[in-house]
Order: structure tokens, then C-alpha cells, then sequence
């Protein structure tokens, strides 16, 4: 395993949360050197600004947490924290067009979301806990066709949690370089390691400094 830090997304996309959250969010960030700090679009630019001179990006949601914008509406707001400097953007996909089997739909709406990032990083939540088996595999296979970086489980607000399962489902549907992102009730580091080992490449979590503190001590 590599830094474990490195694995950690250190996220908070609460419906309330203040500047001081953020501030403190930014601050753990720099300290324990995650990967990212991931907030809502409202909070890029303060992230941003706190984050400046480390090497911990500023990740934002796109379509969070529903998904059931219009692509366009996704696009403007991934172009808008395109402009706010934002390193990495993690989309919802519309749940309800992939059950209805609408696959160009799903497929266009991610390539449309990874061209108004202009080669920055895109995560693309599937919702696991909302799909069968065979729509985890087939979001997946979507993803990786629409050139997406990284496909991702879930956003913690609609049901289901990051599971050993569901990331070894999705990398078995995986191609290209595209990477897997576990989110959603990840919160020892147990957890985190059983994912890890699973295949996934990066973890969003608001638990990161307890992972951190939780590993073996050499």
C-alpha cells in the first residue's frame, strides 16, 4: 500500500456547513497531506485560497447529490469550478435514465462532463447502493468509455455504503486506466484497507484523520 494519506478525499459536502467547517476542513488537509479536500461548489474558492502552497487539490461535486439535472446544467457547473481553479470533479450520473437502459444518455452526459474539465480529473459516483449488479457493471463500462478517470461508489446521501463487493464488481468492468474511488461509510482503517486491497485507488471520507490514527504502528 502507498501513503495511506494519499488514498484520502477529506471531504465535507454537509448541507450546513460554515466557513469555520471548511477552514478546519483546509487545516486537517494540510496537516495530514490527503490527496484532496472534497466540497460542495459554493466552498471551491475558499478552499482554494487555504490550500495554496500545499500539494492537497480542491475536489468538487457536479450534479451532487441527485443527478437529475440536465447535462447542461452539469456542464455550466463543472465549467464554472473549472474557472474557480478546481483540480478534480466528482459527478453524479441520472440514475433513472441508466434504469431506464438510456445508455447513450448516461455515456454522452460523462464525456460531456470530462470535456468541460479539460483533462482535469473526473469521478463519476454511480450510486451502488441504488443498482443491481448488473447496472454497477454496466455504469462502470459506461464511465470507462466516456473517458472518465476514475468511477466512484457512492455520494453518502442516497442509500448503500462502500463495500468489498461492489469494488471488486466494478474493477472487474473496468479498462483503459480508469481507477476506483470508494465513498461512503468508510470509517476505521479497517475499512479503508479492506477497500484497498479490493482495487480502489482513492477513498472520500470525513473519517480520514481516525483511518490515519487507526493504522498499525511500525
Amino acid at each position: 500500500m502507498n501513503k495511506l494519506n494519499k488514498y484520502i478525499d477529506h471531504t465535507n459536502l454537509k448541507p450546513f456547513a460554515t466557513k469555520a467547517d471548511i477552514e478546519k476542513l483546509c487545516a486537517d488537509a494540510r496537516e495530514w497531506d490527503f490527496a484532496s479536500v472534497c466540497v460542495n461548489p459554493c466552498d471551491i474558492a475558499l478552499a482554494k485560497s487555504l490550500l495554496a502552497g500545499s500539494d492537497v487539490m480542491t475536489c468538487t461535486v457536479i450534479g451532487f447529490p441527485l443527478g437529475r439535472n440536465t447535462t447542461e446544467i452539469k456542464v455550466a457547473e463543472t465549467e464554472a469550478a473549472y474557472a474557480l481553479g478546481c483540480d478534480e470533479f466528482d459527478m453524479v450520473i441520472n440514475v433513472g435514465k441508466l434504469k431506464d437502459g438510456c445508455v447513450d444518455y448516461v455515456r454522452d452526459e460523462i464525456a460531456a462532463i470530462v470535456k468541460a474539465a479539460k483533462g482535469k480529473t473526473v469521478k463519476v459516483i454511480i450510486e451502488t447502493g441504488l443498482l443491481t449488479d448488473e447496472e454497477k457493471a454496466l455504469a462502470t463500462r459506461l464511465s470507462c468509455e466516456a473517458g472518465a478517470h476514475f468511477v466512484k461508489t457512492c455520494t453518502g446521501v442516497s442509500a448503500g455504503v462502500a463495500t468489498v463487493e461492489d469494488i471488486k464488481l466494478m474493477k472487474a468492468n473496468l479498462s483503459g486506466d480508469v481507477k476506483l474511488k470508494a465513498s461512503s461509510g468508510i470509517r476505521t482503517y479497517e475499512d479503508a484497507k479492506a477497500l484497498i486491497d479490493a482495487g480502489a485507488e482513492r477513498l472520500g471520507t470525513s473519517a480520514g484523520i481516525a483511518i490515519i490514527n487507526g493504522a498499525p504502528k511500525n
